[in-house]
């Protein structure tokens, strides 16, 4: 079958309600960094100025029980992009550009590693099916410098952080320097990119790099959003006891952004500054003419705590890292116009390891046969049809593996650091693990089996040999 004549049946088969056109379906993916569920205004956050995003949820469909695999960035965007979990894609950490006493840079040069070459990707499986594949934001998953995984457009800026003012990008190979804010420039490299895909079905990945640190620039724009704001949806709470130290003892960076209105601000017009650019793109595909036939897709990379546990910081706030709700639970908008059904709320568990399978699933397109792959289709949610809900979802960062019911949540520790069982229904904080109670450890006998049938049956070695399933550089305290 001829390559276009494939791409008219594949998106024919798609069209879910109320699709008229029979064009591949275009595919917007906006995936942002250190991101609450909590921290929307549509979530419930009233303080929290997102306008667009709350025009996306309720004219499409969002789901309040979206988790990511991993609590910590590089490592969770790897899952979102080939449905496998860190044992098989072999990122365990964030990527660290500079990691001490090695002379291996992982993000830049001839010596960096490309994490997922060799996997099967979203972006590679859409560019083979002739879609032309956009990159504007942060990879942060190996050689962030070189163009990849099926992609022809690639702006990004080397490294998972660096300043938000006047930041230089390296654009289709070339290093371009910007000013302003980069969550804005983002913006403008995307609408460059869909400026550039003249009627061809097209996706565009668009990472934010907000809202993560540092807080050293925001717009003014965005900040005086919240000139009067109590900034009520930021817990204050006494320091976690595992809040994170550097090895010598000291309070780590994030510590001092805890309970500090002035990061409370920069966090808050760090999300405003990515709902405006989100409202951007949305604007140009109307413009384009395209906005019908496009999949808008919204979630995060991970979650983040403001407070939320005494603890600012995400899963590796903590040492021992955690797997806290307010670190995996992450926001997630799909919104097709005229397709999806406005205002749908779903409440089934889902993972980024289901994000890749669901996409193209949507999409009309088969995800490439993958043993290793942890995730299955949700699509059919979406389509109103027949989809058996999972009872459990599985999470894994370095030593920590972990299992999440409806009510429990069991999570194993490799080596001597503490592994823990929370019940939910009654501990929905996380505050206090039953596991040396006889119910905790019956319970957590029934779920460590679980856990260990799940990871074997992906090829994933026993959590104790979590170092081998990565060749990374790691930071000091992933021990």
């Amino acid at each position: 079958m001829q390559r276009r004549h494939f791409l008219a049946s594949a998106a024919g088969a798609l069209l879910p309600t109320g699709a008229q056109s029979r064009k591949p379906l275009n595919v917007v993916f906006f995936l942002t960094d250190d991101h609450g569920a909590w921290a929307l205004n549509y979530t419930g956050c009233r303080e929290m100025h997102t306008p667009n995003l709350n025009r996306l949820a309720e004219s499409g469909a969002r789901f309040t029980n979206a988790f990511a695999a991993t609590p910590v960035c590089s490592p969770s965007r790897a899952t979102y992009m080939t449905g496998r979990l860190p044992s098989r894609h072999g990122i365990q950490d964030f990527i660290n550009c500079r990691p001490a006493h090695s002379e291996v840079n992982d993000c830049t040069g001839p010596q960096a590693r490309h994490y997922l070459d060799g996997q099967p990707t979203l972006s590679g499986t859409l560019a083979a099916a002739g879609y032309k594949a956009g990159l504007a934001g942060k990879w942060h998953m190996g050689g962030d410098n070189v163009m990849q995984a099926g992609f022809s457009y690639w702006a990004t800026i080397p490294g998972g952080g660096g300043t938000y003012r006047n930041p230089a990008f390296v654009k289709n190979g070339k290093t371009v320097n910007t000013e302003g804010m980069k969550t804005d420039r983002v913006g403008d490299f995307a609408l460059e990119f869909l400026d550039q895909t003249a009627g061809q079905p097209f996706f565009l990945y668009m990472p934010f790099f907000a809202p993560h640190n540092p807080y050293d620039f925001q717009a003014e724009e965005y900040r005086k959003l919240y000139k009067d704001s109590k900034f009520s949806c930021f817990p204050r709470l006494p320091d976690h006891r595992w809040l994170r130290r550097t090895v010598d003892g000291r309070p780590a960076a994030p510590v001092k952004d805890h309970n500090n209105e002035a990061s409370m601000l920069a966090y808050s017009a760090l999300v405003s500054a990515v709902d405006h650019n989100v409202g951007r793109v949305v604007q140009h595909l109307e413009k384009l003419g395209v906005l019908d036939n496009t999949l808008i897709v919204f979630t995060a990379d991970q979650g983040h705590n403001c407070g939320h546990h005494g603890v600012w910081g995400k899963g590796n706030g903590t040492v021992p890292f955690n797997v806290f709700e307010e670190s995996i639970r992450v926001p997630m908008i799909w919104n097709h116009r005229g397709a999806i059904k406005r205002g749908q709320v779903f409440p089934q568990f889902v993972s980024s390891y289901d994000f890749m399978p669901s996409l193209l699933d949507y999409a009309g397109l088969k995800a490439p046969a993958d043993p290793y792959r942890a995730g299955r289709s949700y699509a059919n949610l979406l389509r109103h049809k027949r989809y058996e809900e999972r009872a459990e979802l599985y999470f894994e960062y370095s030593y920590m593996r972990a299992v999440r019911t409806k009510r429990w949540k069991y999570i194993r520790r490799a080596g001597d650091w503490p592994s823990e069982l929370f019940d939910l229904e009654k501990d929905p904080g996380e505050e206090r693990s039953i596991l040396d109670t006889s119910e905790g450890r019956e319970v957590a006998a029934q779920l460590g089996k679980k856990l260990d049938a799940f990871f074997a049956a992906r090829g994933a070695p026993p959590i104790e040999d979590w170092r081998t399933t990565t060749k990374q550089v790691l930071t000091t305290y992933s021990r």
